[in-house]
């Protein structure tokens, strides 16, 4: 009889406290849950975000509830948002939204859905890159290594190595062919090793560039760096000048000396030969440039030149010559361009010149040795275009035997 009463209170009990928890929970409904139990639309799932220029695209999968009607993202703390409608099908129906106008940096992302009854889903927050003018001042073109006409009339282009990861996708080269047919052209990047070549270059011309930019693989966004022009060098002696390697062409002879033919100028002073009559030209190594001073024949002065067929466009320029000189110390001999048609300027005026260079003149005073064989070179650059004189400068001792001595066997003219 006792363990049937003390069964009985602690029913009474457990009772109790079933009736005083529902209590609770029916006051936490009243109070929290007034409309019945909270409901949460599916979620978004899936969610992607890709980097643009100054925009974002966002992507996601509706992958459950069919009752979902809408989808609103917010960012900027919720200060700006974007609500887009849903028609859900039977499957798996994709989000795809373009958020525009948004400021450079990191941005953060909070995507919710809705259904018809106004539910909302639980929130998927995310964040993702943009980019905009302070990249985009980052970027330089991809850089030329090298740049040349080769000779079977392409230039070849060598790209700078980049890295990798630099973002760098490809290079636009615009360019025109020997028919003066314009050309753009294309090039998909790698990181080394790269080389281009363009048919039928235009001897003399230039090719227009511009490199293009992803700042990371899945960007929805190109970014291009200006067009910016590039030289190839290029040979472009034939097209300006003439009578430039041997067997030069002579205009008089007395067996071994003479002068140069046209279009060659030869001054007074260069006529160290015969009397004044010939000067500047030797038959020796089959038709040669040439001074010869001994037995006291001097060449203080002396100038031959000769101006370039039409004017040569602005831009840079590679004169250079092949020569064997025994010239002494005590002498000088210099290929010079000069701006104009009307000639090279005397020694004491050749700080004046557009560029020259010093042929060899390191053999002893009354020697032939040491002697060299060598090419020299020099620049000059033109700012607008002009007609060029061309040619070279000499200031030779004439006393002694042996006196001073050289062969210039060619000349050639490069655009770089």
């Amino acid at each position: 009889m006792k363990h049937y009463k003390k069964a009985s209170y602690l029913l009474l009990v457990l009772t109790a406290f079933i009736m005083s928890a529902c209590t609770k929970m029916d006051d936490y409904k009243k109070k929290y849950e007034p409309n019945g139990p909270i409901i949460y639309p599916g979620k978004l799932d899936s969610v992607q975000v890709f980097s643009g220029k100054n925009r974002v695209l966002l992507t996601g999968l509706f992958t459950s509830d069919p009752k979902i009607v809408k989808y609103t993202v917010y960012w900027n703390s919720k200060q700006d948002s974007i609500v887009t409608p849903v028609t859900r099908t039977s499957g798996v129906d994709t989000a795809r939204l373009y958020i525009p106008g948004l400021p450079e940096g990191v941005m953060t992302f909070e995507i919710r859905t809705y259904d018809n009854a106004g539910h909302i889903s639980i929130p998927v927050t995310l964040a993702g890159n943009v980019y905009g003018s302070l990249y985009q001042s980052s970027l330089i073109n991809r850089g030329i290594a090298k740049a040349e006409l080769q000779n079977d009339g392409s230039a070849l282009i060598n790209w700078a190595d980049v890295n990798a990861d630099d973002g760098l996708i490809s290079m636009e080269i615009k360019f025109t062919d020997a028919a003066s047919k314009q050309h753009d052209t294309l090039i998909t990047s790698v990181p080394t090793g790269l080389s281009t070549s363009l048919p039928k270059f235009k001897a003399g011309s230039s090719i227009s560039y511009r490199t293009a930019f992803k700042p990371n693989k899945t960007a929805i966004d190109t970014f291009y760096v200006d067009y910016q022009t590039h030289s190839v060098k290029a040979e472009v002696t034939s097209i300006y000048l003439s009578n430039v390697s041997s067997p030069f062409q002579r205009a008089t002879f007395d067996g071994r000396w003479g002068t140069l033919a046209a279009p060659w100028i030869t001054n007074a002073a260069a006529k160290n030969k015969d009397n004044g009559v010939n000067g500047g030209y030797s038959s020796d190594a089959g038709g040669v440039i040439n001074w010869e001073t001994w037995n006291n024949t001097p060449v203080v002065n002396g100038i031959l030149y000769q101006p370039t067929s039409s004017a040569l466009p602005a831009g840079n320029y590679i004169v250079s010559f092949d020569a064997y000189s025994e010239v002494q110390s005590n002498s000088t001999v210099y290929c010079v361009a000069a701006a104009g048609g009307n000639g090279l300027p005397v020694l004491a005026n050749l700080s004046t010149a557009l560029g020259y260079v010093g042929m060899y003149n390191s053999a002893n005073v009354g020697a032939t040795s040491p002697s060299s064989r060598e090419t020299r070179s020099f620049t000059f650059t033109l700012t607008s275009p002009q007609v060029v004189s061309i040619g070279f400068l000499g200031n030779i001792v004439g006393n002694g035997n042996p006196g001073n001595y050289f062969q210039v066997f060619s000349i050639k003219l490069y655009k770089n």
